[in-house]
């Protein structure tokens, strides 16, 4: 089971001015085929899947502890996207063509389907697929396909980063390079474990460190790149201490391991949208739905 926390890992600034056509772009970063559903749900089905949890009990903490973030990494990216498309139309009556400037915008089934809010796919308008997720039942190719898999990731979050200066998503971009690192380094020392092999020879992919980017700089300073979480507060995935240890090779700070969660920050509260008829509760309406919730009291 995993535990929901109404938290967002970082304080996601709320923006001045939307760019409806950035939301497109960072959508690519939620449900495209390296988008954070995918992380999830690779994760998620593989610690599902996992055989001989006790005898390999390290790298099933890991993979397990590493989909309770990737939950929270979900709902960072599709809560940008929503803050993304702020004021991306304007309320009038319906005959006045409220929604006007969405037919120019690159993702118009937004604006159709889902009031300017994120949506499971990636920034083509392609859903996300079920056939996205590798579970081989062979831990090492696993782990191997999750390295490539975060590494992909990584430069997904590069190029988008270079498409926008939007402040929103790049400060969660900025945060998600930093830990997307992390756990390419978890799943490269989980390989040198199970196999002697070195991957961190390789790092970083691409070819360039995080502090580059302004907003990833922060989270590099802070040590968000030296911690691993295990999202549980009865011990039950200490034993990733077995994997994630000694130090990180690009900046020589000690690894650690954290019993529980980041302390988490407030997640915003979405204004109406009445053009969109969303959420379609007027104040009247909401008078009457008050007064049957005191009832029930």
């Amino acid at each position: 089971m995993i535990k929901r926390v109404n938290k967002l890992p970082i304080d996601l600034p709320i923006p001045e001015y939307g760019d409806a056509n950035a939301a497109a772009a960072v959508q690519e970063l939620l449900g495209g085929k390296f988008g954070e559903m995918s992380t999830l749900n690779n994760y998620m089905y593989q610690s599902f899947n996992f055989r001989q949890k006790g005898k390999f009990k390290p790298f099933y903490d890991l993979v397990a502890s590493i989909t309770a973030e990737e939950f929270g990494h979900v709902e960072l990216v599709s809560n940008t996207i929503n803050l993304v498309n702020k004021g991306s139309s304007f309320t009038a009556d319906p005959n006045l063509t409220p929604l006007q400037d969405a037919i120019n915008k690159r993702n118009t089934y937004a604006f159709i389907a889902t009031a300017q809010t994120s949506m499971p796919g990636d920034s083509m308008g392609n859903p996300w697929r079920g056939d996205y997720v590798f579970s081989s039942g062979n831990l090492v190719l696993d782990l191997l396909h999750n390295f490539f898999l975060e590494c992909g990731a990584r430069t997904h979050k590069m190029r988008v980063y270079e498409m926008t200066d939007h402040p929103t998503a790049r400060e969660m971009i900025g945060y998600l390079l930093v830990r997307g690192g992390t756990h390419i380094l978890a799943y490269a020392k989980a390989i040198e474990m199970a196999t002697g092999t070195d991957l961190t020879k390789m790092l970083p992919i691409p070819n360039l460190d995080n502090r580059v980017f302004d907003t990833a700089r922060k989270y590099e300073d802070q040590g968000f790149g030296n911690v691993l979480f295990t999202w549980n507060d009865t011990g039950e995935y200490k034993d990733i201490r077995q994997i994630w240890k000694g130090t990180n090779p690009s900046s020589g700070e000690n690894l650690i391991v954290k019993e529980g969660m980041p302390k988490g920050y407030d997640i915003p509260d979405l204004d109406d949208l009445p053009e969109e008829f969303s959420p379609g509760i007027g104040p009247d309406e909401y008078q009457q739905i008050a007064k049957r919730l005191l009832a029930n009291l």
